[in-house]
């Protein structure tokens, strides 16, 4: 514990003399390791205590300096060890500041009465009309805020969630701001209510008004030029930079707002992307990307998406005021000069081209391209399963999650297959042999809703949504029966069991967690019976679903499994298994082939025409594998190869093992 005293006649002469001043010297208190020599020209008002100082820092360009309090007005300000505080224009008022510090030429930073810092902010996600309202708090995941927007008709559930919420904010409620330690503030105007952690940066940032920035030392924070922001949490591991304008917004961990992005009203999840747009009331949850001037994100809901340039969502229906919301599920993205009338709801992993005039909903039929043809809109049901860019996606988020392992706050299930896509393929695949059947043999288009499907497409459809069918459960099968001790056809039938009924039902995507619709809606009783009446309880609840993942995927497999392969699981033997991985054998294979030669055309003479500008056909090839590699080597084209290889391998120990257990 450190022991404060007033300064002594002498000491307080000798401030004097060194041009500080203070409205009363009684309130000003030091310890005996502050090095009043490096106290010059500072004002000092209200109650003010001052740690040691000592040592020196380093500026950029290698500049060292004696650490110290220069040319600075602090009121009712507590200062850790070891600052340097030099050139506040205006002042410092109401601030606890952390230890070696470096906070220079900025204009002023306080507090006035008290302040949330953020916490309790409306933002008004999803609808720009208002009516799924998420409050913000400093440890907001994708989950919760999902829940706040999406199940606003369950009244007791949203007043229990904003009880919970004003019970938080009301607790880090205060008349006095925090600068964390190692906190650098350089060359900054105006920052007032704002709570900054520890080893923050922020560097020329214009203004920042009531609100939060949660950096730790392993996962700091970086705020840059320009920046404006109001009403906002800004989460770990996040960068926000280059005259990015930000209102009533949630930023979570991971994420980059740069190059002039402009948002009001939005949250935005772990490893978001926003450069040089706009968004207005959007829901970006996980993965979400977009990174062109001419991209507007309106009014929607969307994750694991990538925004094309000029993409747009909009709607003409003002009759009782805009109903303008829309869904974009996981991995759906647009492309260039894209545009899609809110409300629609577009499928899971699905491609968007063109501009769509009419209320689409695609949702049952995941991993599809819908593109403009005529004014009208067309469904190419699963074909994007044949794109190697479907895949590279998949491979990359795992890759890019720049949160640290120790602040994560989102719930994040990265499988591209799951009961939540294959339930919707199940339904597609259905819908799509109902329209079959209801048309003649010389149909040459269907369709479905506001939608067009060509006879061929319908076809393809079939074929490649059955084949993800037996790739997903065969998956599921080898997953349950590795490394596992099964000595006989009693012991195969006991692992298949399922070991509850947990996850049989329908399946969300609650921004990133996969989860049984059952699963989330036992926490929502729990929730409005006030069984769980935390914050904390809340996130500890959904991590529990998240880790049960696994097994509640089994048991909706079973169920399936049955359906498709018309098998019983109770009485299965070891020859229908056998077919069942022989079936997945040859969808690994079919699909990975697909993937193979869509990788293959961008390796093309067509892809080539730019390269070697100056030569013959030889130089042309030779310049673009120099740029581009060539297609035997490229890591994703071995990876197809290598995942064709280790599966079959896979499939054949499996089908050995059942081999062995018919005799």
């Amino acid at each position: 514990m450190k022991s404060y005293f007033t300064p002594s006649e002498k000491e307080k002469q000798q401030l004097i003399a060194q041009k500080c001043t203070a409205t009363d010297w009684n309130a000003v208190w030091i310890t005996d390791k502050t090095d009043l020599s490096k106290i010059q020209n500072t004002t000092f008002s209200g109650c003010i205590r001052i740690g040691a100082i000592s040592g020196e820092n380093t500026a950029f360009g290698g500049v060292v300096r004696p650490n110290g309090i220069y040319n600075t007005h602090l009121h009712n300000c507590t200062v850790g060890d070891h600052p340097f505080i030099a050139n506040v224009k205006n002042y410092i008022a109401n601030y606890r500041i952390g230890a070696h510090v470096v906070i220079e030429n900025v204009g002023h930073i306080a507090v006035e009465g008290e302040a949330t810092f953020g916490n309790g902010t409306v933002v008004e996600a999803i609808n720009e009309g208002g009516g799924r309202e998420i409050l913000i708090y400093d440890h907001l995941s994708a989950q919760l805020a999902y829940i706040q927007s999406l199940y606003r008709h369950r009244k007791d559930l949203i007043a229990h969630l904003k009880e919970m919420i004003h019970a938080y904010t009301n607790s880090v409620k205060s008349d006095m701001g925090t600068i964390g330690d190692h906190v650098e503030i350089l060359n900054c105007r105006s920052i007032k209510d704002v709570n900054i952690g520890s080893y923050a940066k922020l560097e020329g940032v214009v203004s920042l008004q009531n609100g939060s920035l949660n950096s730790y030392k392993d996962a700091p924070i970086y705020i840059g030029s320009e920046v404006m922001a109001e009403n906002f949490i800004i989460s770990s591991d996040t960068i926000v930079d280059n005259a990015t304008l930000l209102t009533n917004c949630f930023v979570g961990q991971g994420c980059t707002l740069d190059k002039h992005y402009s948002a009001e009203h939005s949250v935005f999840f772990a490893n978001s992307q926003g450069f040089n747009g706009e968004a207005c009331s959007i829901f970006a949850g996980p993965y979400t990307v977009t990174h062109h001037k001419s991209t507007l994100l309106i009014a929607g809901m969307f994750s694991f998406m990538n925004a094309g340039s000029g993409s747009n969502q909009s709607n003409h229906m003002y009759k009782l005021g805009p109903i303008h919301q829309g869904i974009m599920e996981r991995g759906a993205k647009t492309t260039s000069n894209s545009y899609i009338l809110w409300p629609s709801k577009i499928g899971a992993f699905t491609l968007v081209s063109g501009r769509h005039y009419h209320n689409v909903d695609s949702s049952i039929f995941p991993f599809s391209y819908l593109i403009e043809a005529k004014d009208e809109s067309m469904l190419f049901p699963g074909i994007n399963l044949k794109s190697v860019g479907t895949l590279r996606d998949a491979q990359k988020w795992v890759k890019r999650d720049k949160r640290h392992k120790n602040h994560q706050m989102d719930l994040i299930n990265f499988n591209l297959l799951s009961p939540f896509t294959i339930h919707k393929v199940v339904a597609g695949l259905e819908a799509l042999k109902d329209l079959q059947k209801q048309e003649t043999s010389e149909a040459e288009e269907y369709r479905y809703g506001a939608m067009r499907i060509k006879a061929n497409s319908l076809r393809k459809g079939i074929a490649i949504y059955t084949t993800i069918i037996d790739k997903f459960l065969g998956n599921s099968i080898i997953s349950r029966i590795q490394d596992k001790d099964i000595r006989s056809a009693a012991d195969l039938r006991t692992v298949l069991r399922p070991s509850s009924s947990v996850g049989m039902s329908k399946w969300l995507d609650v921004s990133g967690l996969i989860c049984p619709l059952e699963s989330l809606n036992e926490l929502l009783c729990k929730i409005e019976d006030r069984t769980v009446h935390q914050l904390s309880e809340v996130s500890k609840e959904l991590e529990g679903i998240h880790k049960n993942y696994y097994e509640y995927e089994w048991n909706w497999a079973t169920s399936l499994i049955e359906k498709h392969y018309q098998v019983d699981l109770k009485t299965i033997s070891p020859k229908a298994l056998i077919g069942m991985v022989s079936q997945w054998k040859k969808a690994v294979v079919k699909l990975d082939k697909m993937l193979y030669l869509d990788a293959q055309k961008e390796f093309s003479l067509s892809t080539q025409v730019s390269f070697g500008v100056d030569g013959d056909l030889k130089e042309r090839e030779l310049d673009f594998s120099s740029v581009r590699g060539n297609f035997e080597n490229n890591p994703t084209v071995l990876e197809i190869q290598n995942h064709i290889e280790r599966k079959t391998a896979l499939g054949d120990r499996v089908i050995a093992a059942m081999v062995k257990l018919q005799a």
